[in-house]
């Protein structure tokens, strides 16, 4: 019926037009895609845009901030979604000459695909959360508490009874940091305890995690033991068992969330942000991190090995660094902000009860510190601090 009326040759005529144009277009020089290379494009550009929009939003908290990117599911998800690639890339060119197919493989490549829908849908609601004030902040109190647990392991008042005094430095023979300046970001208590234990000597260390190791400063001091074998210790021994890097981590360093959190506490509160709730909301959690540090026992930076010899000293913050770094440079910026004031004011007050008597007194300086700066700034509001029983504990 297409023959008579003509149509059949305008149809043929047609699909030559569409191939002449096709073969002109490459010989233009234009790339022809395929479609085996579209989940990689996807893939790439959705992890390009999430670490563009996320480090973008979090450098307006701090730029310290790397919590979506130190997220395990980030990296899972680029490895799993590059691994259906391919399967997908492989399974195409081992049946594309094969006239029967078993059924399994559609199968798990379609599985394999819905997989990695959930795996991106789950990568991008934690990544909206990462860009939101409240979630970012929970997520560092958490990561904080779970240092806190696990470096301050015993209440307060659970000392070492035995424990030596800390010996002079001029005994010790220094072990020089021989390479470029880099932050601590871990120490391997184990292999020091078990390499002083062998050596028979003292290893004091002379920067805790999160500090900065300087070229040619001292890093640790090896004191000598009952033998007198303080100059054996190979020093390459004791710098490998030192993780440096580039920034510090929340691996050993309690004191980085509660830095975390007084930058952002210092950022809604600079003149530029004006943006004095957001202080607020960081000083709740910078409280609630403090409560949990004024009933543990934070000198633990005294190791013995099994048989109840001194064998490593790590210099550990004690309560008056934390207090300072959690609250001065915030009382510092908060002068003219009274609603930052009313917040630190109540901070101390709080923190005061958890505590025993000899962590008080820091506490205090910064109570009567911003009661002075809240009657300054804002005599109307300043009403006078209620009166705190410090006989209770």
């Amino acid at each position: 019926m297409y023959a008579s009326s003509g149509r059949a040759p305008l149809l043929r005529r047609s699909r030559l037009s569409l191939d002449r144009l096709g073969a002109e277009n490459a010989d233009c020089g234009q790339p022809q895609r395929s479609p085996r290379q579209s989940p990689a494009r996807l893939v790439s550009i959705i992890f390009s845009l999430l670490f563009l929009v996320v480090q973008w939003a979090a450098t307006t908290f701090t730029p310290r901030l790397g919590l979506f990117r130190d997220d395990p599911l980030v990296w899972r998800t680029f490895a799993f979604s590059l691994g259906v690639f391919v399967f997908c890339i492989a399974a195409a060119l081992t049946i594309v000459s094969r006239t029967e197919v078993s059924m399994a493989v559609p199968v798990i490549a379609m599985i394999l695909a819905l997989v990695t829908l959930a795996f991106m849908y789950t990568l991008q609601s934690r990544a909206f959360s990462s860009i939101q004030l409240g979630p970012c902040l929970h997520a560092i109190s958490s990561r904080t508490r779970h240092v806190v647990d696990t470096v301050y392991d015993r209440p307060l008042g659970d000392t070492d009874a035995a424990r030596s005094s800390r010996p002079a430095e001029a005994d010790g023979v220094p072990v020089p940091w021989p390479g470029h300046g880099a932050v601590l970001c871990g120490i391997d208590v184990p292999t020091l305890v078990e390499v002083a234990r062998a050596h028979d000597c003292l290893i004091v260390l002379c920067q805790a995690p999160g500090q900065l190791l300087v070229r040619n400063r001292p890093v640790a001091r090896v004191h000598a033991g009952n033998a007198g074998n303080a100059g054996t210790l190979p020093s390459d021994v004791l710098l490998a068992a030192l993780a440096p890097g580039v920034e510090r981590t929340f691996d050993q360093d309690p004191e980085i969330g509660i830095r975390l959190l007084a930058n952002i506490a210092l950022r809604g509160l600079s003149p530029a942000i004006n943006d004095p709730a957001t202080a607020v909301q960081a000083l709740d959690h910078i409280e609630d991190l403090l409560l949990l540090l004024a009933d543990r026992e934070l000198d633990v930076g005294h190791i013995r090995d099994a048989e109840g010899t001194l064998r490593l000293i790590v210099p550990v913050p004690n309560w008056d660094r934390y207090v300072r770094t959690a609250l001065d440079d915030v009382i510092n910026s908060a002068q003219t902000v009274p609603l930052a004031l009313h917040r630190i004011r109540l901070l101390p007050q709080h923190v005061l009860d958890a505590g025993p008597e000899t962590r008080r007194p820091q506490l205090r300086e910064r109570l009567t510190l911003a009661e002075q700066l809240l009657a300054r700034s804002s005599p109307a509001t300043s009403a006078p601090a209620p009166a705190v029983d410090t006989d209770k504990k």
